[in-house]
């Protein structure tokens, strides 16, 4: 990580102030420790002639790892100073036999294995006036035009800077500029890469990659019940991006919701590395009432390649599920699911969730028939509420996919994790 250097330089700098300032720079820090034991199984399970078998049967590894993540406050004045930073280390306990590449641990190139074990170190400075802070060094994601993937045993980490602003009620602006990625299997820094859709198979479009990610955009709270966000980005002669979102919550009485989340991204190329062409549309709707939740969604993608973002992260879609994005070049896909929170009946910290998609018209080329792919997803977590085990999470995930133009697969984690409040 060639960068985290500069970051810890700046860091450095910003906590040698006054003891006054110090002071109050501690009082509002807050510190973790998160423990998380992961357990990956994914069999391949071709079934279907039209598609090549597997090389590979099946990936299955057990990791263990800790991340320590440190928010601080900020010293008083006009400008208030601070720092965050996320520590990371994972190690393996089980891989081998031509089951690596889970995603858990890093890859070892000479054996075909996995490594034994990695580290990161995430440092940010920050600096805040009035309600707008900015931050510049490592640091995670989560907005319409990039998320940071935290789906494995650490998570992803961009180096960048980034400006967050909130003077007005209910209006968060926010804009970035991101120049590498340490993916969430990775010991180090790299450019950034693109996707076009197809999550199972994570790909990079003709090799191409960038040191140069931007984005601009935020969100509105209209009325308390009605928001609308926009941002646009743009990876470096790879491709430019608008995205939009609207999420509106009905209350229907007594322990019931209506709740609407529309997403509309315009994608082009920028340049001529790639040919990115898309428009994807996706609608969720969900009925809430007591414990229990029944949503139904639809996603179209059209133009002429598949929905375009950055190689590792977490599309904003509403039918990016465990495996599949269902964002396939010109795919149309419906989702039904059902989710139980079991406090209503007086049990919680415990929920279980179960989805179905299903997606059709896949344009695989002239003279191939339309591509057609179904999903299945089951989830039941548990989260101790008091006791010695208080804070532990148990979570168990499953997945079923098949498919007539990739792999089919069945998969199941399971994750422990403890996470320890320090400060």
């Amino acid at each position: 990580m060639r960068k985290t250097s500069l970051a810890l330089a700046v860091a450095a700098s910003t906590l040698g102030l006054s003891q006054v300032a110090f002071a109050d720079l501690v009082g509002d820090t807050k510190v973790s420790l998160e423990a998380r034991n992961f357990y990956f199984n994914r069999d391949f399970r071709q079934g279907n002639s039209e598609v090549p078998a597997q090389s590979q049967s099946k990936q299955e590894e057990w990791a263990q790892g800790f991340i320590l993540r440190m928010n601080s406050g900020f010293t008083e004045g006009t400008v208030g100073f601070g720092a965050d930073a996320i520590g990371m280390f994972g190690f393996k306990l089980d891989s081998g036999d031509g089951t690596a590449g889970s995603g858990l641990l890093v890859p070892d190139r000479s054996s075909g294995g996995s490594q034994d074990n990695y580290s990161g170190l995430a440092v940010a400075a920050k600096a805040k006036v009035s309600n707008s802070t900015l931050r510049v060094g490592q640091m995670q994601f989560k907005n319409a035009a990039i998320a940071s993937s935290d789906s494995r045993l650490l998570p992803q980490v961009f180096e960048a800077g980034h400006v967050v602003s909130q003077e007005l009620d209910g209006l968060m602006l926010e804009a970035a500029h991101v120049r590498e990625v340490n993916n969430r299997n990775s010991n180090d820094y790299e450019d950034i890469g693109i996707t076009t859709g197809g999550r199972r198979g994570i790909s990079t479009v003709g090799g191409s990659t960038t040191d140069s990610f931007d984005f601009i955009g935020g969100t509105y709270k209209l009325t308390k019940d009605l928001s609308a966000g926009y941002y646009y980005s743009n990876l470096d002669e790879l491709y430019k991006q608008h995205s939009f979102n609207v999420v509106h919550v009905l209350p229907l009485g007594d322990k019931q919701s209506l709740k609407t989340d529309v997403r509309y991204a315009r994608s082009t190329d920028d340049g001529n590395r790639s040919n990115i062409d898309n428009k994807a549309f996706g609608a969720m709707v969900t009925y809430g009432l007591d414990g229990h939740a029944f949503g139904l969604g639809y996603q179209k993608m059209s133009g002429d390649t598949g929905f375009a973002y950055i190689n590792g992260t977490d599309p904003f879609l509403v039918n990016y599920v465990q495996i599949g994005d269902f964002a396939n070049k010109d795919e149309k896909s419906y989702q039904a699911r059902y989710d139980f929170n079991f406090a209503s009946i007086g049990i919680p910290g415990l929920t279980f969730m179960t989805r179905y998609l299903t997606g059709d018209n896949v344009d695989r080329g002239r003279g191939v028939s339309e591509g057609r792919e179904w999903e299945r997803n089951t989830e039941l977590m548990y989260v101790f509420q008091e006791g010695a085990l208080k804070n532990l999470g148990v979570r168990w995930r499953n997945a079923s996919v098949r498919s007539n133009f990739a792999n089919d697969i069945d998969e199941n984690r399971l994750i422990v994790s403890y996470t320890l409040p320090l400060m």
